[in-house]
């Protein structure tokens, strides 16, 4: 154990600390820190080289990472840049040419030659089944599905990302697969990703397509979120706020 994380940080902060050779805190530092980590307001003045920045740099690191945990994981009702406790897509998980609406229920992607995605301010794991849907609102190619903060936002171009597109075929690690038939404008996609089993289906229009994704079992404790890749395309989402096509 690092003389840091014997103020309450973080073993990874510890070691990244470890190897500045930031072999021992400064006497403002001591003082600070375990103050800011336990929800304290600290206001200080010291001298320049005292090491005031290290002092409220280490904490704000820490805090910010374990907050977007939480976020993440589904541990607090907090949704960064609204009030409410609804999901909602995120604004900064997401590539650049993916717009998202001001109440993170409608994407948006204007480009016709590349793909734009983007996941979920929140995301399940451990057990549990989860549902949502996702309509398409305009024209374009869209792929729905669940995928972990590892995955590319390219959805189902990787291990870790599972989806289901409009031209029927579902994918993963750039597997395409013929699976239920094709969807477009108007069309209601129902995403289930249950994790007690492992099984990942989804529904069109309300009718059950069938299993399409069963996960290793190496793999149901990672944390899940919804996610979207467009192309040219338009998509809203319900995340329970309102009936499901599917009840």
């Amino acid at each position: 154990m690092t003389a840091f994380e014997e103020f309450g940080v973080l073993p990874e902060l510890g070691k990244a600390i470890d190897e500045m050779e930031w072999t021992l805190p400064t006497d403002v530092q001591a003082e600070a820190i375990p103050l800011i980590l336990g929800g304290g307001d600290v206001l200080m003045a010291a001298e320049t080289g005292s090491g005031k920045t290290g002092a409220f740099c280490l904490p704000i690191l820490q805090i910010v990472w374990e907050t977007l945990k939480d976020i993440q994981e589904g541990k607090t009702s907090k949704v960064i840049l609204t009030t409410s406790s609804n999901w909602t897509m995120s604004f900064f998980d997401r590539t650049d040419a993916l717009a998202v609406t001001p109440d993170g229920l409608r994407c948006q992607s204007r480009d016709h030659n590349g793909w734009h995605g983007g996941r979920a301010t929140k995301g399940v794991h451990s057990k549990g089944a989860y549902y949502y849907e996702a309509t398409v609102t305009d024209e374009g190619l869209c792929r729905v599905g669940w995928s972990t903060q590892a995955a590319r936002l390219d959805l189902g171009t990787c291990k870790l990302g599972f989806g289901f597109g409009g031209t029927g075929k579902k994918s993963n690690a750039k597997n395409f697969e013929d699976y239920g038939s094709a969807f477009g404008k108007n069309d209601v996609i129902g995403c289930l990703l249950n994790l007690n089993n492992g099984e990942i289906r989804y529904t069109k229009n309300g009718e059950d397509l069938g299993v399409a994704f069963m996960l290793d079992p190496a793999r149901r404790k990672d944390c899940y979120f919804p996610a979207v890749v467009l192309k040219n395309a338009e998509m809203s989402f319900n995340f329970g706020a309102t009936p499901f096509k599917v009840r």
